[in-house]
């Protein structure tokens, strides 16, 4: 069983189309946050054309958009608003249907969890820097050899108690130091990929569809990259600040 975990695409889809170029996989796990984005209702059509299996992960994201603007997310009211006007009932009632986890026996790394923040939360944060004893309540109770999760848009492969813990980056938004798209393609091993692809025309793109904040989703990721490594600690910080988030 061979796997591409594509995460946080975020409606960017010159950066999905790039990917799928060159995804060599039995199974296509999406691991939430495909919405909002710019092109959210295209890039879902798109993964539903795929001619192999697709598991699909529910992120804070997805969930914001089924929920609309008066379920209370995370994500600025105006934005889910602005996603909700461009997906149709049917695209919504799909994208309810998401799991909040999926486990998929994968050859030579045994079990691995797809979640989006973490096993037991899609808005929790588990960092590069994450330490144990923050990390542990969240993996109680996972019986997987392999978790992978996202959330914070940086790549990372690290060992906490005996369990390998990796984030697949980010398709669409990266904070990887790189302007480029980022996943995971798992097998006998895993290997961290990051895809190239036209960036400025796809900044374009986004810019010309009238998204709500648009800016600040662009900046950081595809403008102006920040390090894997800042993000880490940003995003750790926030997470220490607001402990009973989850």
């Amino acid at each position: 069983m061979r796997v591409a975990a594509l995460y946080d695409i975020h409606g960017n889809l010159p950066a999905l189309e790039a990917v799928l170029e060159e995804v060599d996989a039995d199974l296509v796990v999406v691991g939430g946050d495909l919405a909002p984005g710019a092109m959210v209702g295209e890039v879902l059509d798109r993964l539903r054309a795929l001619d192999v299996p697709v598991r699909w992960v529910m992120g804070n994201g997805d969930r914001e958009v089924v929920e609309g603007p008066a379920g209370g997310g995370l994500a600025p009211g105006d934005l889910v608003a602005w996603s909700v006007e461009r997906l149709s009932d049917a695209q919504r009632r799909f994208l309810a249907s998401f799991e909040p986890t999926v486990q998929v026996a994968v050859d030579g790394l045994g079990d691995v969890l797809f979640c989006h923040g973490s096993p037991r939360s899609d808005t929790e944060i588990i960092t590069q820097v994450t330490p144990p004893e923050r990390l542990a309540p969240m993996l109680e109770g996972v019986a997987a050899d392999v978790v992978v999760c996202g959330h914070t848009h940086h790549q990372f492969d690290r060992a906490v108690d005996g369990r390998r813990v990796m984030n697949a980056g980010s398709v669409g938004l990266p904070y990887q130091g790189a302007a480029a798209a980022f996943w995971l393609a798992l097998g006998s091993g895993v290997e961290m990929r990051r895809t190239d692809y036209d960036v400025p025309a796809a900044v374009e793109l986004m810019r010309a569809s009238g998204m709500p904040e648009m800016e600040d989703s662009i900046v950081a990721s595809l403008v102006e990259p920040v390090s894997a490594a800042f993000i880490a600690e940003f995003f750790e910080k926030q997470a220490t600040s607001r402990p009973d988030e989850r």
